[in-house]
């Protein structure tokens, strides 16, 4: 089983999907690739007001990995991600949807996951990107 991490006292314990995909490197390279997609994207650049990216960056970077079993880190410096109501103040459509999950798509694949882990991830960003909607067409 790939996903033992040990076993101590006659107690399975299991790595956290973040721990099987490789850690804080492969959640920071998916997120910086995600993010040189949507520095040069017409539809999503406008939603960002910093004009550097770095800081939507860390905060997605620190989200996610938290989602998947990393650090709270997220969670200990900004509360509950509270994704909708963070997102509110900008109207995301079907456009914004579709273009998100474009760029996403192509970091995910240049990660080199396995098709199991891969397909998981990308389940829930689809997930979350429709969740996101805000805004009818």
């Amino acid at each position: 089983m790939d996903d033992v991490k040990e076993i101590r006292r006659g107690t399975l314990q299991t790595q956290t999907f973040y721990e099987q995909v490789g850690g804080e490197e492969t959640f920071r390279r998916l997120v910086h690739r995600f993010y040189e997609g949507v520095a040069e994207d017409p539809v999503l650049r406008p939603m960002y007001p910093e004009e550097d990216l770095g800081p939507a960056e860390e905060r997605l970077v620190l989200f996610l990995m938290q989602y998947w079993g990393g650090p709270t880190t997220y969670s200990d410096n900004r509360g509950h991600p509270r994704l909708r109501m963070r997102h509110a103040p900008f109207a995301v459509d079907r456009a914004a949807h579709d273009a998100w999950l474009k760029h996403m798509r192509v970091a995910v694949d240049e990660l080199g996951l396995s098709e199991a882990h891969r397909t998981q991830l990308w389940d829930y960003l689809t997930y979350a990107a429709a969740s996101m909607v805000n805004t009818a067409d």
